[in-house]
């Protein structure tokens, strides 16, 4: 922790003389604070998407969990609230030996705003809006299935870079990593069909609406995570291991309705109707509220697919 949070944090505990202003803390279980945030950053090189969400543990203390522009969901030990301003500290993901990342925030009328500090000491500000429960008042009807993937070329898809997809023999795949691809159509609520293989060591993933990511990577064997295949990154666990080996073809089925999805994995169902609490890092955007495609991650390594079929809620 710098000084000035420090500071922060111990100086309703001070005499600063007459007529000093002296901080106070806020009672956290009437914070206005708690709850899911979309974020937006205001980056050097173009907004980018983040996610907060801010819990109490007991009725004293403020934690939370915290997504930024990649990697997973990053754990928050303490937020503090002094005179309306919160103040938060979370570990680098990358690079441990770098300083801490700190970010504080104010509620202005119905948003957030503030600023964040790198490890380099590079600021930036940001804002957000309460994430959107997207319960479901009725289980949606389905319509007709989408071959997003039609077997012999990338119509339908935009790319996030320069081309290094290519089709061969009706298979999809990515030689060598680079950019990823987006579906031109978007969609909410909906069942996806992929049939994909992957390398040894290889790491892909499904960004569904293009916020949250599914993983593909080469995990067979190990214990079920949430950064492994079968889980939904850095938020949901797989129930078990039912990947198949590297080389072999497998496949998913996700259904996604507002924010609870299910997903079956080689026929297995490894995650049941679980709610995905925020976006993932690496998502397009925080806009949780909106239609969005589905984004296939081709920036790690190669993998191919040989079947995308998307059968969206009327």
């Amino acid at each position: 922790m710098n000084r000035m949070l420090m500071r922060s944090t111990v100086v309703s505990l001070l005499t600063l003389g007459a007529g000093a202003r002296v901080a106070v803390a806020q009672p956290v279980a009437q914070s206005k604070v708690v709850g899911r945030w979309d974020i937006t950053v205001d980056g050097p090189d173009g907004a980018f998407p983040s996610w907060l969400e801010v819990h109490l543990s007991g009725n004293r203390t403020l934690v939370g969990q915290f997504v930024g522009r990649s990697g997973s969901a990053r754990p928050i030990a303490k937020v503090e609230l002094t005179d309306g301003v919160m103040r938060f500290t979370i570990p680098t993901q990358w690079d441990a030996g770098n300083e801490d990342f700190h970010i504080e925030g104010k509620l202005e009328g119905d948003k957030l705003a503030g600023s964040m500090t790198d490890s380099f000491g590079k600021t930036m500000n940001w804002t957000g809006v309460r994430a959107p429960t997207l319960r479901r008042a009725v289980e949606p009807t389905w319509g007709a299935p989408i071959a997003l993937f039609n077997g012999k070329d990338l119509s339908g898809w935009t790319l996030t870079g320069p081309n290094q997809w290519t089709v061969v023999n009706g298979l999809l795949s990515n030689p060598k990593p680079g950019s990823n691809l987006v579906s031109k159509q978007t969609f909410g609520d909906f069942k996806l069909h992929a049939e994909f293989r992957y390398p040894k060591n290889g790491n892909s993933g499904l960004y569904l609406r293009g916020r949250y990511e599914v993983q593909i990577e080469d995990s067979g064997g190990m214990e079920p995570g949430n950064l492994h295949l079968g889980g939904v990154y850095g938020f949901l666990t797989p129930n078990e291991d039912a990947a198949k080996k590297p080389g072999e073809w497998q496949t998913y089925d996700i259904t996604l309705v507002g924010r609870l999805v299910t997903v079956v994995l080689n026929g297995k169902t490894v995650i049941a109707r679980a709610e995905i609490p925020g976006i993932t890092g690496g998502a397009l955007d925080s806009n949780e509220g909106a239609l969005g495609p589905l984004l296939i991650q081709g920036d790690h390594t190669s993998v191919e697919f040989r079947k995308v079929v998307i059968t969206p809620a009327k």
